[in-house]
């Protein structure tokens, strides 16, 4: 070797000793955030790995010479082979020798005898912990197959044989996913329970009539294992058009079948439903900053609300029952807090309440909110963007006077008028306490902007309605409602029936006092002008559509439930039956991105899946990890048998079409087959890691 040459070595030796000295010093400094990673490494390597495992040892049975078999990836840290002349160790070939990671002995004898002295695998572990691979001796991944003469080769093997090895690792994945799969519920795994935790306004769960508390016993003809996820699952896969059977038990204990359609919500998402939300606890959840939600509630993580406004709840349903029907700003309540020493306390607080401006979607007057078809003016609840440079921020508890134009805006009015400002300066007027709580007048100019991954171009803060204070913004007629009183805009109602009022909280309760009566409201409008108006009937329709909210949204822990095998006999048909599951998700997926049912968006390539995997290390039990490792598994299973090159299915199709035509295609023939399937594959891979990358990038800064 020259002494360039060797130069050239130390220095690589010597750069490649200061990259190790530095990751081994990170991993001390970041032992938890490694220790994660690497959990996550192996975890999803060994789904590859056993893919692999597949491949090596069908071929080693059917008599194909296997070149060399590597746990982890190029470039090679140790390689052990047999030789004729004993055990060759190689340790960092890239780096200490001139040999890189070609096969020592490789082109060695190709007679048709293979003669017992010839080199065997060679058994390797890559640098890189991640996966593994095997070569087989005439099997090429990128490219024709390779003709050769001996009669180890993989393409002089029956047409049986080969396709056994080609399938092997895709069984191989499915055994060991249906493995992993019977262990997980052998120990227990806790999901969220196939529950109606509320509906969506105007959505197929909505129309039939749905509760929160209702469960589903069947969905689309499957009992077993139901969770909340074969929900979703079954609308998002289900076709178009097609109705999804389902059997609910009613929270009265009463049983019903019905037909659920699903559908998207329009500018929300790209995936469709049924308009089902999940179920939560009535315990608080664990927080990065627990102190700001005390701050501004009283509550703490793992807090538990067992009363509302003094009558005892159980179920999350209830709660939230109690909080729509509360028609006050404050709602009391009682909480069960763990104490450090053990045990719990009784905690009384109030929590700040809030009227949404409407019902579901809000895209008509008819789903705003209102009392008597009176509609409060706007009231910011809660501000979810940052300012751009320049513009006066809108504050929590500003009432919004004008927008544009448009004096006392309703909902339906701020969403057409942000519409047609995106991106543009926007002028708005609020009224807003001053420093001494005195109410003034604020003038501002806004910018709305399109929400991320979404048409909906919004100002950025959380509406309610103005409750505190009686001024309508609007009336309206709405189809089963009290008739429309004649009140003009920006009036404020004064007096119900005599009683003066000062908020419509004050016109609630008194006009609840006059049920059955007709009612006069005297209003005042600028200070001057003043008039009346006559309810007939407060009670007559739907009076007063309002329900209730939170100021604050409370983070509630999510309502699970154990799913765990009785024996281990139940696991093994629970760890099957999973599986099963997984697979036809799998390829009823890939079915509808072919429709275009589903968004090609919701892909996950490797960077989503080791950030999901990563995510889920770091906050959940092993056990969670293990099940989204069985899912990677089937998925995986059921992507390698699709029938194009590169994947396996694909190969398995060149040999069907070999064993049709009695030979097989030409290698040029082979060689733009195998091409053109990597440049798809390629391809689709660039554009879910660019998906990944985004949602990555977009979820850490969000």
């Amino acid at each position: 070797m020259s002494k360039k040459g060797s130069s050239s070595k130390i220095l690589s030796s010597v750069f490649w000793l200061a990259v190790l000295a530095v990751v081994i010093v990170l991993i001390v400094r970041y032992a938890g955030v490694f220790g994660n990673l690497a959990l996550v490494m192996v975890g999803f390597g060994s789904v590859v790995l056993v893919h692999e495992f597949g491949h090596f040892i069908v071929a080693k049975l059917a008599g194909i010479k296997v070149e060399a078999f590597s746990i982890f990836m190029p470039p090679t840290l140790l390689g052990l082979q047999r030789t004729p002349s004993g055990l060759k160790l190689r340790v960092l070939p890239s780096f200490l020798s001139d040999e890189a990671d070609a096969l020592p002995d490789a082109e060695g004898k190709t007679d048709p005898g293979g003669e017992a002295g010839e080199a065997g695998t060679e058994y390797r572990v890559g640098l890189i912990p991640f996966g593994g691979y095997v070569k087989l001796l005439g099997q090429e991944d990128i490219g024709p197959v390779k003709q050769i003469r001996d009669p180890r080769s993989f393409s002089n093997k029956s047409l049986g044989a080969r396709i056994a090895v080609v399938a092997a690792g895709v069984t191989f994945n499915l055994i060991s996913a249906a493995i992993i799969l019977m262990v997980v519920f052998l120990i227990g795994i806790n999901f969220p329970p196939p529950v109606v935790g509320g509906v969506v306004a105007g959505s197929s769960a909505d129309e039939a009539g749905l509760q929160a508390g209702d469960e589903f016993l069947e969905i689309d003809g499957r009992r077993e294992s139901l969770e909340f996820s074969s929900l979703i699952l079954a609308a998002a896969l289900s076709g178009r058009d097609e109705a999804v059977p389902v059997v609910v038990r009613r929270r009265d204990g009463s049983i019903e079948s019905m037909e659920l359609l699903a559908s998207k919500r329009p500018n929300e998402q790209k995936i469709r439903e049924f308009g089902i939300l999940q179920p939560l606890s009535l315990t608080m959840a664990e927080l990065e900053d627990p102190d700001a939600l005390h701050r501004r509630t009283g509550l703490l993580p793992g807090d538990r609300i067992v009363a509302v406004g003094g009558r005892a709840v159980e179920h999350h349903w209830a709660y939230e029952e109690a909080v729509r029907e509360t028609f006050a700003p404050r709602l009391p309540m009682e909480v069960e807090r763990p104490k450090a020493e053990g045990g719990v306390e009784r905690v009384e607080m109030e929590l700040s309440l809030a009227w949404p401006p409407g019902r579901g979607a809000v895209a008509l007057e008819e789903h705003l909110n209102h009392v008597y078809s009176m509609v409060p003016r706007l009231r910011v609840i809660e501000v979810t963007r940052t300012v751009a440079a320049g513009e006066e921020p809108l504050l929590p508890g500003d009432i919004v006077v004008s927008v544009g134009e448009v004096p006392n805006p309703t909902f339906v009015e701020l969403r057409e008028i942000t519409a047609a400002y995106d991106n543009k300066p926007l002028a708005i007027q609020v009224l807003r306490l001053d420093p001494n709580g005195v109410e003034r007048l604020a003038d501002l100019t806004v910018t709305p902007r399109k929400r991320e991954g979404t048409e909906r171009v919004e100002i950025g803060f959380v509406p309610g309605l103005d409750a505190e204070h009686a001024v309508v913004a609007k009336t309206i007629s709405v189809e089963g409602g009290v008739p429309r009183l004649d009140i003009p805009r920006g009036a404020t109602i004064t007096t119900v029936n005599g009683k003066p009022v000062k908020s419509f909280y004050d016109i609630v309760a008194e006009t609840r006092h006059w049920d059955g009566q007709s009612v006069r409201l005297e209003y005042r409008l600028d200070g001057q002008a003043e008039g009346g108006v006559t309810l007939q009937d407060p009670t007559a329709g739907v009076a007063v559509a309002i329900e209730s909210m939170t100021e604050v949204l409370l983070p509630f822990k999510p309502l699970e439930r154990l799913y765990k095998a009785d024996s281990p006999i139940e696991a093994i048909k629970m760890g099957y039956r999973r599986t099963v599951m997984f697979v036809a998700m799998t390829y009823v997926t890939l079915k509808q991105l072919v429709a275009g049912l589903l968004s090609p968006q919701l892909l996950m390539g490797p960077v989503g899946i080791m950030v999901s995997s990563y995510q889920i290390v770091a906050r959940e039990p092993l056990v969670y990890y293990a099940y989204f490792l069985g899912l990677i598994g089937a998925s995986i299973a059921v992507l390698n048998l699709m029938p194009m090159p590169p994947f396996d299915g694909g190969l398995i199709v060149l040999m069907l079409v070999e064993k049709i035509k009695g030979s097989p295609l030409s290698e040029k023939a082979q060689g733009v087959l195998a091409y053109a399937g990597w440049v798809i594959v390629g391809t689709l891979l660039i554009y879910v890691t660019f998906n990944d990358v985004v949602r990555t990038v977009g979820g850490f800064f969000s």
